[in-house]
């Protein structure tokens, strides 16, 4: 069983929970992280979700996202996933957090997160866990811009919005 921690719109923490409970009904207010993944070309990691993932299988997405534990800063959890679900060891820095709401209508789980955003650098090749993720690609963000506009609901909910704020604060180019 992975406990989440639950915190405030402060991020302070409140207490702890079940990932799936955590997960459930409205959803509770949870601690979590995107990691984005740049290479010198400029182009972005993206990860499509595996399947059996227990919400939002089978969407594009950053390259990866996670909770923290129990413990466990937000950079180190976001490191530790990175290579468990990527096989790439990639210092990261925290950018900013923002907290969004989404409902996934396949399996009826609610994400509500604070959910702080981590930016690294490799031109490294995944060696991807295929338990966690179905495939990955690099793209440009000509390509992600014309994919986000032509067909949006083949993304995650948080990714156009950790995209559009790590546009708005000049952290990538505009898309």
């Amino acid at each position: 069983m992975q406990e989440l921690i639950l915190v405030n719109e402060a991020d302070e923490v409140l207490g702890y929970a079940d990932k799936l409970a955590a997960h459930m009904g409205a959803g509770s207010l949870h601690r979590a992280f995107s990691v984005f993944i740049f290479n010198a070309a400029g182009e972005m990691l993206l990860q499509r979700r595996a399947e059996d993932k227990y919400h939002f299988p089978g969407k594009w997405t950053n390259a990866c996202c996670g909770h923290p534990v129990r413990n466990e800063t937000t950079c180190d959890a976001a490191e530790r996933r990175l290579g468990e679900e990527m096989g790439l060891q990639v210092p990261l820095r925290e950018v900013f957090s923002f907290i969004y709401r989404a409902e996934d209508a396949q399996t009826g789980l609610v994400e509500h997160e604070l959910d702080h955003v981590l930016l690294g650098e490799t031109d490294e090749h995944p060696r991807i866990n295929t338990a966690e993720v179905a495939e990955w690609r690099w793209i440009s963000s000509a390509r992600l811009q014309q994919e986000l506009g032509n067909d949006p609901h083949r993304y995650t909910p948080w990714f156009p919005l950790a995209i559009e704020k790590l546009f708005a604060q000049g952290l990538i180019e505009p898309i």
